[in-house]
């Protein structure tokens, strides 16, 4: 796993998944490999009651209703929608969900304006067909045939960026499960697997690129995932993946407390500040989830361990969000001076701490910008 810039979940946490395989007795759906209990123990973590013998980590941080209604869905025969805004961890469950019901997360279609239907059915290997025609052979299915013959998770990410053909054509392999290969005279018929499912994601701020039908609708269950507001919550997110972001890069730096605060209430701000604009022209063009509160603090640890003092700094930090959040010139940098002087000026006085040299790296990065 060294090796691997970003190893899938079920390598990552292949140990884990053999362990609750091997103790897992309960009932399991079709050819799933852990039970749904054991699903949501390994997204959710273990708690004491569970009475195991190790502790199993957190590793998805939401509410336990929106994974649980997630797990029910693909035991059933209906695709499962989750539906939020950037960044809110659609994408990290997704996978989680398929490493743990499948042990294989990596069969995904990625939705954009250039996906085709043979991007989610079959294509043919050009060579073997000259050079034997077409057969089951030459054929290269798609992830999400692959998942049907396997009786897998199939995954489909970003389905609102897809164009309304690849989306019909979802919907006569999550009605009629199979996908028939009209250039073959025998053989010429895919079933799926009892097992297989569809996992799909899309963002909320993508409504009106390419609406779903309703038709599409009604083969999938919704599951909606709002932006982590709660602040025990989302420091919780930050921490777990900076950990796993020091680990990664194997860095030995200090990330203060204190320091997370302020990024916490910064972007606590920052959403007050966007929820009473009146236009899109007074909100900052970012989404300010969790996601991206990672970055700023990616950014600002490696900046630090690379071109600092191997210490993370309130004006790392701010110079590190102005940057990351400074996407529209000069409508964000104007959005990001009003919150310094209007908000962290004011705290810094009264407050003291980390604010005031917060302050001053935000301004040095605003003047630098513009």
């Amino acid at each position: 796993m060294s090796d691997l810039l970003r190893a899938p979940a079920e390598i990552k946490y292949a140990e884990e998944l053999d362990w609750l395989e091997s103790i897992d007795d309960n009932p399991k759906p079709f050819s799933w490999r852990l039970s749904p209990k054991m699903v949501r123990l390994f997204i959710l973590g273990s708690e004491r009651s569970d009475g195991l013998d190790r502790e199993i980590p957190q590793k998805w941080y939401g509410d336990r209703s929106f994974v649980e209604r997630s797990i029910v869905t693909l035991a059933s025969d209906r695709g499962l929608l989750l539906i939020g805004d950037p960044g809110t961890g659609k994408s990290w469950l997704a996978e989680l969900l398929s490493a743990a019901i499948s042990r294989n997360s990596t069969l995904v279609v990625q939705g954009t304006a250039g996906t085709t239907e043979d991007h989610i059915k079959y294509s043919w290997n050009v060579s073997m067909v000259i050079a034997k025609g077409q057969s089951r052979q030459s054929m290269i299915p798609s992830p999400i045939m692959t998942a049907m013959e396997a009786g897998a998770i199939g995954r489909f990410e970003e389905l609102t960026r897809s164009t309304s053909d690849v989306q019909d054509a979802l919907i006569s392999i999550l009605s009629e499960k199979y996908i028939s290969v009209p250039e073959l005279d025998s053989d010429n018929i895919v079933f799926a697997r009892p097992g297989f499912s569809v996992i799909a994601t899309a963002n909320s701020r993508d409504r009106g690129v390419n609406d779903l039908s309703s038709a599409l609708k009604r083969r999938f269950n919704f599951v909606r995932i709002p932006v982590v507001t709660n602040k025990k919550s989302e420091a919780e997110i930050v921490r777990f993946r900076t950990e796993e972001l020091l680990r990664r890069h194997q860095i030995e730096l200090d990330v203060p407390p204190t320091l997370l605060d302020v990024l916490l209430q910064s972007f606590t701000d920052l959403r007050a500040s966007a929820a009473a604009a009146g236009s899109d022209d007074e909100k900052l063009e970012s989404a300010l989830s969790s996601a991206e509160q990672i970055g700023v603090l990616e950014d600002a640890i490696l900046h630090s361990n690379f071109f600092g003092e191997r210490a993370l700094s309130a004006r790392t930090l701010a110079s590190s969000l102005v940057g990351s959040l400074a996407r529209r010139e000069p409508e964000d940098l104007a959005i990001l001076n009003k919150y310094l002087h209007g908000v962290v000026e004011p705290r810094s006085k009264e407050e003291g701490g980390s604010w005031p040299e917060f302050l001053e790296g935000g301004r040095d990065a605003i003047a630098t910008l513009s």
